[in-house]
């Protein structure tokens, strides 16, 4: 037995030793990401596992998400699969179908899907299918599920189908007149232009007349002859469009136009059904957007009712979400509002009567996502405490008291289901790739539904830090730097700076890999130090932290960008003399701004999309921040880029889409011809036929394009 135990001992120490050689071998073989890897890291799957499709089956405690296998619900309360729907099954009913479609829409019995030419309602208890056909060239789809009515557009004008025949809604012959697409360019939280009713049965649509509006001009290179094929741009200080909102009884046919009254170009946001149907509230902001005022309409008449309450401000006010109405109370409704500093909860009557504030938090919440089943709390997302994450809560209508429902750090996304008495919370962190749990809004046990495996694991990538600067006026101020997996605190390692630095964007959060882009971490193991910081004018941080920049961008933006050069420079293992700076869009703007209002700061910048003059920036984003340029010649002049042209000191690649309707080429063309015009030496690439970002397989070259040449430049 001695020698037995010996035996096995001799073979666990080999065992045990085999593995040590084993694991090391498999530590030193550790992948190399490749730029195309991370560019196109979601298609080829290093982004954290997730479960698609996933949704609640309306009016159960089941949920749904889509695998290789096809649609499964499973119950919220043990996990048990209930069903399994796969494609071969519905492919019985819709022969046409390919892969597994995205679901729409799922109760206790159906299903919803579209097809290139319908909507497909599926009886998965009873194997049922109806398709409800629209035109096949149909865009901007809007879908009542109730009632089966579908809201497109084609062209510029507006369809609906009802009991399955198509009716055409407008139709207006001039190109300029423009019906149940987005208006004002997307701004105010606008991201479509039809709405259907509580009911089903009746539509408000958003309406634009671009008679006013300049065409701009974009050149299709891919015909012979090349062809010019005008948008509508309104640029600062110039016509803008006039807005309407109509609304189309789908029983009788009728089109009734809301008396928004003069002057026309003013703004038209938030629309939003009351309960009943009787009436469509609008918040509408003056050209200014200092002055906003919502407003009640009569559906039937169009007659405006009353002003229900105005906003101002001295320098911007922006809604930017329509009204929640209590679901146990039609005449009570809450609004957010920035008027206190932050965002936060108003409850007010629909006569305008202000009932009291709910909330009186000193950070943002994003948005109202429902109420309880008693209707006793509000139930609504925010950043909490930290502005570099998102959290769910609730809030008590009549105590005012706020629980916090998501406990662990992060960023997370909340669903809930039709008694909002359990939510599916997704989330990640900077140490968290994503969990998936179901989580009861009161008490219960949370039920785990997915923990992500870290997708990077057999691959060499950098480490992420977090860290907190102070501004100039003393702000806090947040970063993310990114090392090399090998990093070696005894050398010098140059930096490659990204930034962005205008409003509604936070490019620094506490989610999986900080929030940076997966090109970042390729990047760090070219030898680089990565680094960002997020400064005033960003987002999630308060009416006073962004609103600074108002009628003088890119001044504290880049005062803020310096602070963080400042403390690069501290570091020990940063070669402050290898610095580059790369953005886009706003951040385009910023890398060129660094580059020529602080010469010598960064040896090599490269800008993509970036606005160059704000005089030839939309009006809606432009003037909200720079006020129009007769108001504001200063300002308009101090931002303009062509006038530091000559400060250049280093190199500089500008890089533009060529048929970008965001920021339109012009910007840089300018600002080449003005290089030209002094004898100044830049680099210019233009991507052919790419509108403001460069998607796609093309977005490979893309960053090939941008990231060796500061490979090779910032020496």
């Amino acid at each position: 037995m001695v020698q037995i135990h010996i035996f096995f001992s001799m073979k666990s120490i080999f065992i045990t030793l085999f593995i040590s050689i084993y694991s090391f071998a498999v530590i030193g073989q550790l992948k190399e990401l490749t730029l195309e890897d991370a560019v196109l890291g979601y298609y080829k799957g290093l982004y954290p596992e997730s479960l698609r499709n996933l949704q609640w089956v309306k009016n159960t405690s089941n949920y749904a998400y889509v695998t290789v296998d096809g649609l499964i619900i499973k119950s919220a309360k043990n996990q048990k699969t209930i069903q399994t729907i796969t494609l071969d099954e519905l492919k019985v009913k819709v022969a046409s179908l390919e892969y597994f479609p995205y679901i729409e829409y799922i109760n206790g019995e159906l299903l919803v899907f579209r097809t290139p030419k319908a909507i497909v309602y599926y009886d998965y208890k009873r194997k049922n299918a109806e398709e409800v056909a629209y035109h096949a060239e149909g865009e901007n789809l809007d879908v009542d599920y109730a009632t089966r009515n579908i809201a497109y557009t084609l062209s510029n004008n507006l369809s609906v189908v009802t009991e399955g025949k198509n009716k055409v809604v407008t139709e207006n012959t001039n190109g300029n007149i423009v019906s149940g697409q987005a208006i004002h360019r997307f701004e105010f939280g606008i991201s479509k232009g039809t709405f259907w009713s509580p009911m089903g049965n009746q539509l408000a649509f958003s309406q634009k007349d671009e008679t006013n509006v300049a065409d701009y001009p974009l050149l299709d290179i891919n015909t012979t002859p090349g062809q010019l094929k005008s948008i509508k741009y309104p640029m600062a200080g110039q016509k803008s469009e006039h807005g309407k909102i109509g609304i189309y009884n789908t029983e009788n046919g009728k089109v009734t136009y809301l008396k928004t009254g003069a002057p026309l170009d003013h703004f038209l946001t938030n629309t939003t059904w009351g309960p009943e149907q009787k009436y469509v509230y609008l918040a509408e902001v003056n050209r200014d957007q200092n002055h906003m005022w919502l407003n009640k309409y009569d559906v039937t008449t169009g007659e405006k009712v009353k002003t229900l309450f105005e906003e101002q401000n001295d320098k911007w006010v922006e809604p930017e979400h329509g009204l929640y109405f209590l679901p146990n109370n039609p005449k009570e409704f809450l609004w957010l509002s920035e008027r206190d500093g932050f965002m936060n909860i108003y409850h007010y009557s629909t006569e305008g009567e202000l009932l009291g504030q709910i909330t009186r938090v000193k950070w943002v919440i994003d948005e109202i996502l429902g109420f309880d089943n008693k209707g006793e709390h509000v139930l609504f997302e925010g950043t909490g405490e930290d502005p570099r994450e998102l959290h769910a809560f609730k809030v008590n209508l009549k105590t005012k008291a706020i629980d916090q429902l998501t406990k662990e750090p992060g960023v997370h996304h909340v669903q809930y289901n039709a008694k909002f008495d359990l939510m599916i919370d997704s989330y990640s962190s900077l140490s968290t790739p994503k969990k998936i749990n179901v989580i009861p809004v009161n008490k219960g046990k949370e039920l785990a539904l997915l923990t992500a495996d870290n997708p990077l694991k057999d691959y060499k990538y950098g480490t992420t830090e977090l860290v907190t600067l102070t501004s100039k006026s003393g702000e806090d101020l947040y970063g993310r730097l990114i090392k090399p997996h090998d990093f070696d605190a005894s050398k010098k390692y140059p930096v490659l700076v990204y930034v962005y630095g205008g409003p509604h964007a936070q490019l620094v959060t506490n989610d999986w890999l900080g929030g940076a882009s997966m090109w970042m971490y390729w990047m760090a193991e070219q030898g680089y130090v990565v680094f960002t910081v997020d400064g005033r004018g960003s987002k999630h941080r308060g009416f006073q932290f962004e609103s600074g920049i108002h009628r003088q961008l890119g001044t504290l933006e880049i005062e803020d960008q310096l602070t963080g050069v400042e403390y690069l420079k501290s570091l020990s293992y940063i070669d402050s003399k290898r610095m580059a700076v790369h953005g886009w869009s706003f951040g385009g703007f910023m890398t060129t701004s660094l580059m020529l209002r602080t010469p010598g700061t960064f040896t090599t910048g490269v800008a993509g999309g970036p606005v160059i003059d704000w005089k030839w920036y939309e009006i809606m984003y432009g003037e909200r921040y720079m006020d129009q340029p007769q108001q504001n010649k200063e300002g308009y002049e101090k931002a303009s880029l062509l006038n530091y042209v000559k400060n250049l000191d280093g190199d500089l690649l500008m890089i533009h889409g060529t048929v970008d309707d965001v920021v339109v080429m012009q910007h840089n063309l300018a600002f080449v011809q003005q290089c030209v015009k002094e004898g100044v030496q830049i680099d210019f690439f233009p991507y052919p036929m790419h509108p403001h970002n460069v998607r796609g397989k093309d977005r490979v070259h893309l960053m090939t394009k941008v990231l060796n040449y500061i490979l090779e430049k910032n020496q």
